[in-house]
C-alpha cells in the first residue's frame, strides 16, 4: 500500500479509483481501458500540479516520507564490494551512522550515511537516524582513513538531528559534532556530500561540510526542525507551516542563498514513488561534482573548502 500525504488525498482519490476499475476488469466484460486511461491522466495532471507549487512544509512532508530511499538504498545502488566499518574505537559503535569502502562506478571510495530505517523494526535499530557521539567519532574515523588512503568521501545525509538524549550529552556529543565537521573541513581528499531527506541541525553539518553540497529537489535542509523553531518562537509546535516558510529549508531557497552547490531532481511525485530512479540520478551528480575534483592537491581542496564556508552569509554585510 503507497502511503499519501495529506496533501495528497485528491491523488490518492483517484488512484484507488483506478485500481479498483482494475480490480473489477475481466474477460467478456465491458473494456473499462478508455476510463482507466482518462483518471490515470488525470490523476498524474494532478499529480504534476500539486508537486509544482509545495510549500516549504509540505517539502518538509516529503522529505520524512516513510517509503523515502535512505542512505542504504543508496549505499546498496551506487557502491560496489561495499565493505562495512564500525565502532569509534573508544566507546561503542552506532546503527545511526553507518560506513565503510567500497567502489563507486569503478573508483574506491569511504562511503558514510545517516541512516533513519524502513520499518518499526529498522527504525528503532538506528535510532531514527539520531546519531549518538560515538557514531560522529566513527564517522570521524572513516574521513581520516579515507585522508590516509586518499580515497574520496561521499556522504550521504537524512537526520533530524542528532539524538539529544542526557547519555549522548554525557558522553560529548558538541564536541563529537564538532571534531566530525573539523576532520570534514581538514580532509585532504575531495568530499561530496548529499541531503537526501532532512538536514537537521549539526547532526547534518557533521557530515555535510564538503567541496560540493548537493540536495535532492524535495529534500529540507536547516538548523532547527520546523516543530522546534514554532515551539521556540510561537510557543506552539502548530505554526510549524510558518516556521517552514521563514527558515527558507528548500533546496531552491538554498541554491539561491549559496549554501549548497546544486539540487538533484526527483521523479515526479517525490523520490518514494522511484526509488531506483532517484538513486541512479544522484549517483550521475555525484560523479560530476567528484569527476573534476581528483587529482587536486589535498592543501588546494583543503583552502578552497575553507574560503567556500568562510563565505557564506557575507553577501549583503557592510
Amino acid at each position: 500500500m503507497r502511503h499519501f500525504l495529506d496533501f495528497e488525498k485528491p491523488i490518492a482519490e483517484l488512484e484507488a479509483k483506478i485500481q479498483e476499475l482494475r480490480d473489477m476488469a475481466e474477460p467478456d466484460t465491458i473494456n473499462i481501458a478508455d476510463e482507466v486511461a482518462r483518471l490515470t491522466e488525470k490523476a498524474d495532471e494532478q499529480l504534476k500540479a500539486t508537486y509544482a507549487t509545495l510549500t516549504p512544509w509540505q517539502k518538509t512532508q516529503v522529505a520524512r516520507h516513510p517509503d523515502r530511499p535512505k542512505a542504504s538504498a543508496y549505499v546498496g545502488g551506487l557502491i560496489e564490494d561495499f565493505t562495512p566499518l564500525a565502532g569509534d574505537r573508544a566507546f561503542a559503535d552506532d546503527a545511526a551512522v553507518l560506513g565503510g569502502v567500497g567502489r563507486f562506478r569503478g573508483r574506491s571510495v569511504v562511503v558514510i550515511g545517516t541512516e533513519k530505517g524502513s520499518d518499526t523494526e529498522s527504525r528503532v535499530k538506528h535510532n531514527f537516524g539520531m546519531a549518538r557521539p560515538e557514531g560522529y567519532r566513527k564517522a570521524r574515523r572513516l574521513i581520516e582513513l579515507a585522508g590516509r588512503f586518499r580515497l574520496p568521501l561521499l556522504t550521504f545525509v537524512d537526520t533530524a538531528g542528532a539524538f539529544p538524549g542526557i547519555e549522548a550529552e554525557a558522553r560529548g556529543q558538541a564536541e563529537a559534532i564538532a571534531r566530525s565537521i573539523e576532520a570534514c573541513l581538514e580532509a585532504p581528499v575531495p568530499v561530496i556530500a548529499t541531503i537526501i531527506g532532512e538536514g537537521g541541525s549539526g547532526g547534518a553539518i557533521a557530515l555535510a561540510a564538503g567541496d560540493a553540497v548537493l540536495m535532492l529537489e524535495h529534500a529540507v535542509y536547516s538548523v532547527i526542525s520546523p516543530e522546534g523553531c514554532a515551539s521556540i518562537l510561537w510557543r506552539d509546535a502548530a505554526q510549524a507551516s510558518a516556521a517552514a516558510e521563514a527558515m527558507r529549508i528548500t533546496a531552491e531557497d538554498l541554491r539561491k542563498l549559496k549554501l549548497i552547490d546544486a539540487v538533484v531532481p526527483e521523479p515526479l511525485g517525490g523520490a518514494h514513488r522511484d526509488p531506483q530512479a532517484t538513486v541512479t540520478s544522484v549517483g550521475d551528480a555525484v560523479e560530476r561534482a567528484l569527476t573534476p575534483l581528483i587529482g587536486t592537491e589535498g592543501a588546494a581542496l583543503r583552502a578552497r573548502r575553507r574560503a567556500k564556508f568562510l563565505d557564506m552569509g557575507r553577501e549583503g554585510l557592510t
